[in-house]
């Protein structure tokens, strides 16, 4: 089962580069978004009917929102986290299977001048408390924009953004909490260089020296690793800001 999930920084743009191209290669089970900004009506005519569609958008027009496309029937699925503090900006899709509960997530950034650091300490609590919730009756998949580097090797420049929104300390050990869980971050299973990055900044020149960071994520429960077969960035894959990113389960 190949699973793949890409903030596409608003899709509608993606559709008008190489998205559906991208997808017709790639031909994953299972497609989770982050970043959509848009409404299903605006983008499902021109959607692959090989895919089910499933949506929670921003109730602010044009913000944030994710979505899941998938050729597996989900047993059910399910928008945010269940705390109404969280959920108006469409930033959680949970989708259940037969053998596991896979959550799309585009986390809050804390913005250039940490305007939201102590919402996203907040946030990332309140997250890692649903995951646990939700691991008590069946292991867990959680993929998406996680919004922080974790370690020193996944930016390219990790001395110059240490107080930096993407690398302070307290979004850095946010994230290192769902390690402490038990949460495996898959790419690193596999991968323990530097140098493998799923965003770069829009100005001139930077992706094409890959200067970036990586922020996006597969995290699986222990239970699952022995399913695991492998985790891999699309580094090369152009539409976005981000890449996809994705693993494969057996």
């Amino acid at each position: 089962m190949k699973l793949i999930s890409w903030n596409v920084n608003g899709l509608r743009a993606s559709l008008r580069r190489n998205f559906l191209e991208y997808l017709a290669d790639e031909r994953p089970d299972v497609l989770c978004l982050q970043e959509t900004r848009t409404e299903p009506g605006e983008v499902e005519p021109r959607w692959p009917s090989v895919y089910a569609t499933f949506w929670n958008p921003a109730k602010k027009k044009g913000y944030a929102g994710t979505a899941i496309f998938t050729t597996r029937s989900p047993l059910n699925v399910r928008p945010g986290i269940g705390r109404p503090a969280h959920d108006a900006e469409g930033r959680v899709l949970t989708a259940e299977f037969d053998d596991f509960f896979l959550v799309n997530v585009y986390v809050p950034n804390s913005q250039r001048e940490l305007t939201r650091l102590a919402y996203r300490q907040e946030w990332d609590a309140d997250f890692l408390r649903f995951l646990k919730k939700l691991e008590r009756r069946k292991p867990v998949v959680v993929c998406g924009d996680f919004n922080v580097a974790h370690t020193e090797l996944d930016l390219a420049n990790p001395k110059a953004n240490v107080r930096n929104h993407g690398f302070t300390p307290e979004e850095r050990g946010g994230f290192e909490a769902f390690v402490r869980k038990g949460f495996l971050d898959t790419f690193r299973e596999f991968e323990s260089r530097g140098g493998h990055y799923t965003w770069w900044s829009p100005m001139p020149g930077v992706r094409a020296r890959n200067v970036g960071w990586r922020i996006d994520y597969f995290l699986i429960s222990k239970a699952l690793r022995p399913r695991l077969r492998h985790a891999f960035i699309r580094a090369d894959v152009h539409g976005s800001d981000h890449c996809p990113v994705g693993i494969e389960i057996g």
